[in-house]
């Protein structure tokens, strides 16, 4: 990664990640969109060579609503707000019409057979960290249910990304000691920090940065902090929004991801993209056309600048080598 590297995640969630704001009656044709999608990135990654980690929702490796009622933990998050809780909306949608909306094993399996792909996790329930109620034994019993779904595919979860980005530093440790060693977490800038925030100011900014040069979006190496006992932080750069009604801003937003893509090659730095495939569900031509055009890049940017291709995995992997090696090279003197 000494030339830098181009990270990407997903957070693969159909219905489970958006059922408390939508109508999911209404988004059918969304989700067929979103999962026909999946195995059209995942052949654009294969043409690329791109490596990517694929946060997937533990609940979408069951197979039916009998398997998905026999994997309740001992206990479920208890939320203030009720409505928040996926075994409560489940139990409400049980039917055979409604599969297709929240399992996907064999998505799961594809992506798992993709050469440079990660199935990482984004928790069993899509666990909200930080909403009143909830308690760090009820995501210790979550997290290690994604652990145990993943297993039955030959899966062995090693990164993170917590729902809504909802993330909770006194549950790294949880963490870490379930093999966890890797986490996203939010961009440096401050709209980013409160990720419960709805003000005007916050809403504002975050999406005036789509298209406008606000705050940090490259990082080197040496900003990633290596905390013992604790997996590696992983800096997000930037939420690939989903296809504009508006030329100009869709080709203003593509233009931000290639100016900051170039400057993280020319600084050899790391450049971290992410969305949810179902952002793709609307316009998935389109947004396919954009995904490509910001391949394309990245292809370029790798003949000029050597510029590298990793998942979470790999991008943590090297961390802690390098870090080791510099700390030992400084007992070395």
């Amino acid at each position: 990664m000494k030339n830098g590297a181009f990270v990407i995640s997903l957070d693969f969630e159909l219905l489970w990640g958006v059922f408390d704001v939508v109508d999911y009656k209404k988004k059918v044709e969304y989700f067929e969109n979103t999962r026909k999608f999946v195995p059209l990135v995942l052949k654009s990654f294969e043409q690329y060579g791109i490596h990517a980690t694929w946060a997937v929702v533990g609940m979408l490796f069951n197979d039916s609503w009998e398997e998905w009622k026999s994997n309740y933990p001992a206990e479920t998050p208890s939320y203030n707000n009720p409505s928040l809780s996926a075994y409560r909306f489940g139990e409400s949608i049980i039917s055979s019409k409604t599969k297709d909306l929240v399992f996907a094993p064999q998505l799961i399996q594809q992506i798992k057979e993709t050469p440079g792909q990660e199935v990482g996790t984004h928790t069993y329930s899509h666990y909200y960290c930080r909403e009143q109620g909830q308690r760090k034994e009820e995501f210790a019993l979550d997290l290690h249910k994604a652990l145990e779904v993943a297993k039955k595919l030959n899966i062995k979860l090693s990164s993170l990304v917590f729902p809504r980005n909802q993330f909770k530093v006194e549950y790294l440790k949880i963490c870490m000691d379930m093999g966890i060693k890797n986490v996203r977490s939010n961009p440096v800038s401050w709209y980013w920090q409160d990720t419960q925030s709805i003000s005007f100011s916050t809403r504002l900014f975050r999406s005036g940065d789509a298209y406008l040069p606000f705050g940090k979006k490259t990082y080197s190496i040496s900003e990633i902090p290596l905390k013992s006992g604790l997996p590696v932080e992983q800096m997000a750069s930037r939420f690939f929004r989903p296809v504009e009604g508006n030329w100009f801003l869709r080709k203003l937003k593509l233009e931000r991801i290639k100016n900051e893509m170039t400057m993280a090659a020319k600084n050899q730095e790391i450049y971290h993209l992410w969305w949810h495939p179902h952002n793709f569900g609307d316009c998935p031509a389109e947004s396919l056309i954009d995904l490509n055009l910001i391949l394309d890049h990245f292809y370029d940017l790798q003949k000029k600048y050597d510029f590298q291709t990793a998942n979470m995995e790999e991008i943590g992997e090297y961390i802690t080598i390098e870090k080791s090696h510099r700390h030992a090279r400084i007992l070395g003197n």
